[in-house]
This record gives structure tokens, C-alpha cells and sequence, in this order.
């Protein structure tokens, strides 16, 4: 089930009543859940199929963009407001994980600016008509800007563009940064981490694996799509992304173009890096970034910013999100277990709503956590 909460967050303090939690799943969810019990003062050991650096989760494969505005249009309106609340939950926790580990994430909340070539101005247009409709009541937050506009926020794009819309709520942050602080931070903290571990099912607390079985107060499934034996509606959605360097590029934020056919986003990072992507697949294929994409995702690229011409490409991943049938997240509790899963294209967006939420349901379950 879906599940909704009005919540106060921040990090925990450590409580006397400690408890054994047993994580499957190592990724986005895996990670944050596991950084929010252990400053609760509780034991975690995590478990996943690759290694502490991440390289199997559908987290490494994201822009990472915190977009409610964007996203809302083609999905349901608790996709909004749970995606604003992130923009105010980020902070709070990156400010902490850097308090521990020293480690900084690069952050923005700067707005989004969406675009659109002349021809495709329809396309544009009926975005805007789509997204003020669905939150009417937030539409101050939606500019239609021109020419002029457009060079005070991002004058690299007023030189091909004469306008577009700017949504001032919207932002990004740095997803492998966030992964790897989040691990320096859990073995910081005492988290015990089984790499290279084959999950085969999730019990009440308890995590089976190939040749054993571990025993806890609490299990946790967080395995995305390694879940799906346990989750019968589970389906996966084929992302591709790439990652360039462009020195002759300068966006402070993510840009949305619209097309046709896809919507292209650019999300900066630092140093003249950009993560760019649009493909959204359903096929459970993981295979590696294909030509076809490779060339629509470049071809699309060049014609936002000819300075991207010149980019060097770093890296083109591939991955499969985890999605249920109404494509928003599951959190199922009962005592001793709980399941989280089903983020789709909206990790960095939702993940803030479902471990907080998540925690709620483990307090009143008997966790023995202190009130978030």
C-alpha cells in the first residue's frame, strides 16, 4: 500500500531500547534507512548482491533531480507533495551525514528551467497547461518567462532559446556522492555490511540467503528489483543515462527539453559535469546503453548547447527501476518486518517521504524508535 504521513524529520537520538535490523538491499532505500537506525542507537547489518561502492543499485543510474513540478504531469498528485517535503528533508540530512563524515554533497534548489525548439512550442505549451492544472494551487511557483528572463537565469540558453518556463521549486543533488557519504557514514556509525551476498528471501526477522540464514529483531527488504520473487506485481522500467564533461558548458541548473517523443533532462554536477538522460523503457533488459540511445540522447544534447559538441563522454549506464502497477512506492509493515520498494523514476523525490514514513510504521510496530 501506499502510504501518506505528515512527519517532523531529522536525526534521531540514540534510545535504550536497541534492536538487531537486518537490511536486504543496499541501495537508495537500504542506505538512508540504515543511516536513520543506526543514529537511533539500533545494530544494522546491510546485505546486497554487489559491493559497498554500489555499482548494482538503480540509484547510480539516476540524475537524481528533485523535479516535483516536472514529474506531477504524468503522475499522481502525492508524487508532488511528497517530492516538496524532500526539498526541505535534504538539507536537514546533508548537513548531518557532512557534521560525521566531513564529506560534502553538492546541492541545489535553484528551480528548473524547461525549454522547447520553436517547432515543438505545442509540446511546451501543453506541459504548462497539464502542470498548472494539477497544482493549481502552487501555480506561483510557475513562470512563463521569455528571452530576457531566460539570460538572467541561464544566459547560455537565452543565445538558442527565446524563453521557456521556470519552476522555482526544483532542484538536484549529487547521487554518487550521496552513495559513497552514506556508506562512510554507516561504517562510521557501526553498520555491518555483507557484500556479495545472494538474498533469496525476506522473512519476519530474518534475511536467507544462498547457504545461510541471519536472524534479527527486525528484517528489511529494500532489494528494488532483486524483490520480485516475493513481489509478485513487481515490474522493472529501463533507464539509460549519460555522464559528460563539458568545459564549454556553464548550467546551474537542470534543464528540461521537451520533444515529441521524450523529454530530455540535463542535470549539472561540479566541475562542468552533466548527467543527461531521457529514455524510459518498459523492458527488464539490463544490457549495457545502447547506439540508438547513445545517438538521440548526443543528437538532443548538441541542440540545447552546441558547447556540448565538444563534451567528453564519462560514462553511459543502464539500469531497470523497480515500479509497482500504479507506479508509486509500497511500504508494508508488520512485526519484525517491513518492505520498501517500487521508488520507479522518482528515487531521490520519494525516498525522503517512504524512510520517513517507514519509520513511523516500525515505531508503532514496537521498534522501540524515538519520535523523528
Amino acid at each position: 500500500m501506499a502510504v501518506g504521513a505528515d512527519l517532523t524529520f531529522g536525526v534521531g537520538r540514540p534510545t535504550s531500547d536497541t534492536q538487531s535490523i537486518g537490511i536486504a538491499g543496499a541501495g537508495l532505500l537500504g542506505r538512508l534507512l540504515a543511516w536513520k537506525l543506526l543514529h537511533q542507537g539500533h545494530r544494522v547489518s546491510l546485505f546486497d548482491r554487489g559491493s559497498r561502492a554500489g555499482e548494482c543499485s538503480a540509484a547510480k543510474v539516476a540524475a537524481s533531480m528533485l523535479a516535483p513540478y516536472s514529474e506531477v504531469v504524468s503522475a499522481e498528485r502525492c508524487v508532488f507533495d511528497w517530492g516538496r517535503m524532500a526539498l526541505s528533508w535534504w538539507p536537514q540530512e546533508l548537513a548531518a551525514l557532512k557534521a560525521l563524515t566531513g564529506e560534502h554533497i553538492d546541492f541545489a534548489a535553484e528551480g528548473s528551467v524547461v525549454v522547447a525548439h520553436e517547432l515543438d512550442k505545442s509540446s511546451l505549451n501543453h506541459f504548462e497547461q497539464q502542470l498548472r492544472s494539477k497544482v493549481a494551487d502552487c501555480e506561483h511557483n510557475i513562470e512563463r518567462i521569455d528571452q530576457r528572463r531566460l539570460a538572467e537565469l541561464e544566459p547560455e540558453l537565452a543565445e538558442r532559446y527565446r524563453g521557456g518556463l521556470f519552476l522555482a521549486e526544483e532542484g538536484y543533488l549529487d547521487n554518487g556522492a550521496l552513495l559513497a557519504t552514506l556508506e562512510t557514514a554507516i561504517t562510521q556509525l557501526g553498520g555491518v555490511w555483507h557484500e556479495y551476498s545472494n538474498v533469496q528471501c525476506v522473512e519476519a526477522g530474518k534475511i536467507v540467503l544462498e547457504n545461510q540464514a541471519y536472524e534479527f529483531d527486525w528484517a528489511i527488504d529494500s532489494r528494488g528489483m532483486g524483490a520480485k520473487n516475493q513481489l509478485a506485481n513487481l515490474r522493472g522500467v529501463r533507464g539509460e543515462v549519460l555522464w559528460v564533461h563539458a568545459p564549454e558548458v556553464n548550467l546551474r541548473r537542470p534543464v528540461r527539453l521537451m520533444h515529441p517523443r521524450y523529454k530530455l533532462y540535463i542535470s549539472p554536477r561540479s566541475g562542468n559535469r552533466y548527467v543527461i538522460g531521457a529514455t524510459e523503457i518498459e523492458s527488464e533488459s539490463m544490457k549495457p546503453v545502447t547506439v540508438r540511445s547513445s545517438l538521440e540522447l548526443m543528437s538532443a544534447l548538441y541542440s540545447v548547447h552546441s558547447g556540448f559538441a565538444e563534451a567528453t563522454l564519462l560514462h553511459a549506464y543502464a539500469h531497470c527501476r523497480p515500479a509497482m502497477p500504479d507506479n508509486l512506492p509500497i511500504i508494508h509493515c508488520e512485526e519484525g518486518l517491513l518492505v520498501v520498494n517500487g521508488l520507479y523514476r522518482h528515487g531521490y523525490l520519494l525516498s525522503p517521504h517512504v524512510v520517513e514514513s517507514a519509520l513511523a510504521m516500525m515505531g508503532e510496530s514496537g521498534v522501540g524508535l524515538q519520535d523523528a
